[in-house]
This record gives C-alpha cells, sequence and structure tokens, in this order.
C-alpha cells in the first residue's frame, strides 16, 4: 500500500476497504482542514465512476496506471505529473485506437468493428449500429454513444439514466446532425 503525505489544504482522503488490493480511495468533505496526498499504488475512483489503478506521486496520476471507464473501454497510460505520456485506448467491444493508423469509419471502410471481426449482413439487412440489434431510443431523444441526448434540455444521460454532461451549442448541431433520434 503507498504511503500519503497530509498538507494544509481542505479535504480528507479515507481508504475503503482494506482488504482491496490496492485499496480503493475516496474524498471526504472538508475535515480539519487537511489533504491528504495519494503516493504509490493506489486505486481511485472519480465522481463520474471512472476508475483509476495504478501509481501516483503527491496526489497525481505518476507512472504507469490505467482508466476503466464506465462503458466498459479503458485508457492505459504512462502518466507523469498527472499527463498522459504515452498510451493506448480499448473501446469496450476490444477496437484498440492507433492514433497514426486510424482506419476504423474513416470514409473509405465505414463499416462497424462488429462487422469488421463477424463480416457484412446480408443485402437489406443494414447494421445500423457496432451494437446489433440496436439500442432502443425514447422518443425524442439522440443516441450520441454514450448517452441518450435530450434536445430540448441539452442534456446527456448514460445509458442507465445517469447524468453525464450539458452539449454545448457545437455538440448540440453535431448530434442533431448527426447521430439516430428515436
Amino acid at each position: 500500500m503507498g504511503r500519503m503525505r497530509m498538507l494544509r489544504m481542505g479535504f480528507l482522503l479515507t481508504l475503503s476497504p482494506a482488504s482491496s488490493d490496492p485499496p480503493a480511495v475516496t474524498w471526504a468533505s472538508v475535515i480539519s482542514l487537511c489533504l491528504y496526498r495519494m503516493e504509490g499504488k493506489a486505486k481511485y475512483i472519480l465522481p463520474t465512476e471512472t476508475i483509476y489503478v495504478g501509481e501516483m506521486k503527491d496526489g497525481v496520476f505518476h507512472g504507469e496506471g490505467t482508466l476503466y471507464f464506465p462503458s466498459g473501454s479503458q485508457y492505459d497510460a504512462v502518466w507523469e505529473n498527472g499527463l498522459a505520456i504515452k498510451g493506448t485506448y480499448t473501446f469496450a467491444d476490444g477496437l484498440h485506437y492507433d492514433e497514426k493508423n486510424w482506419h476504423y469509419c474513416d470514409g473509405y471502410d465505414r463499416r462497424f468493428y462488429t462487422e469488421i471481426l463477424n463480416g457484412l449482413k446480408p443485402a437489406g439487412m443494414a447494421q445500423l449500429t457496432n451494437m446489433d440489434p440496436p439500442r432502443k431510443i425514447p422518443k425524442g431523444y439522440y443516441d450520441c454513444g454514450d448517452g441518450f441526448y435530450n434536445p430540448v434540455t441539452r442534456v446527456i444521460k448514460d445509458y442507465r439514466n445517469r447524468f453525464l454532461r450539458n452539449a454545448d451549442d457545437d455538440e448540440h448541431e453535431w448530434i442533431t446532425r448527426t447521430c439516430r433520434k428515436g
């Protein structure tokens, strides 16, 4: 288990349960104006339910570590003072993102990853999304890839109806122009 240093800031770090390896870390509210900064190996659960497992130094990602996203995707990286120096992103379906040789849905080959793996369907049975059969979209909403978008409230919620973000004007325009509507 990593060590922690106390600094005068305004939060309290709590470990939960001691039996987890590495221990899970959560932030508590302001108590006695102290901040414990994580050092060493840690499991850090962010408010978005994204989980970081890896090395930390002075309270930031530092060394090798992985971000596990609620969607099932993950980002494996080498971190330096909180910044990713190099890394690989893997989508939930196993597709690896390659910044230099990215040919997935590039205009020349418009197949979904599941079609690349499993082949195309017969004529007249087009696949509309990478998920087959596609997710049912609530009436008036859009499926924007990581959740459903309500164009009236401009709120995006994940597929389990938890708030993700508010769409700005650019994202609103892109979603309403590009994504499937229910």
